[in-house]
C-alpha cells in the first residue's frame, strides 16, 4: 500500500523539494512505496488529514488531525538525518 507524505516548507517549492527527494530515496531503499506532496506551511491544516505523515522544514504548531509529524530540518542540515528518517519510517510502518 502506498504511503502518502505531506512535505511542507515556507513556499512549498525549494526546501520541500530537497526533503521530498531524500524521503522518497530513503523509503524506496527501505522497501516502502511512498508518494510525496509538497505544500506551503500555511496550507498544512487544510490538507494534512488525508496523509499518512507530515514532514516540515519549518516550525509547525497547528493541528495535525492525528497524523504523525516529523521535523524535516535534519534532512536539510544533515545533522540528525538518520534519526529523522527512522522516525518517519516508524510512523509509516506502525
Amino acid at each position: 500500500m502506498v504511503k502518502h507524505i505531506l512535505v511542507a516548507c515556507g513556499n512549498g517549492i525549494a526546501t520541500s523539494t530537497v526533503v521530498a527527494t531524500k524521503i522518497r530515496q530513503y523509503l524506496a531503499k527501505e522497501g516502502i512505496d511512498a508518494d510525496t506532496t509538497q505544500t506551503r506551511l500555511t496550507e498544512v491544516p487544510g490538507k494534512v488529514a488525508s496523509y499518512d505523515a507530515l514532514v516540515t522544514t519549518g516550525q509547525f504548531f497547528g493541528e495535525t488531525s492525528g497524523v504523525p509529524y516529523i521535523a524535516g530540518m535534519p534532512l536539510l542540515t544533515g545533522i540528525g538525518t538518520d534519526a529523522a528518517l527512522q522516525q518517519l519510517k516508524d510512523a509509516l510502518t506502525n
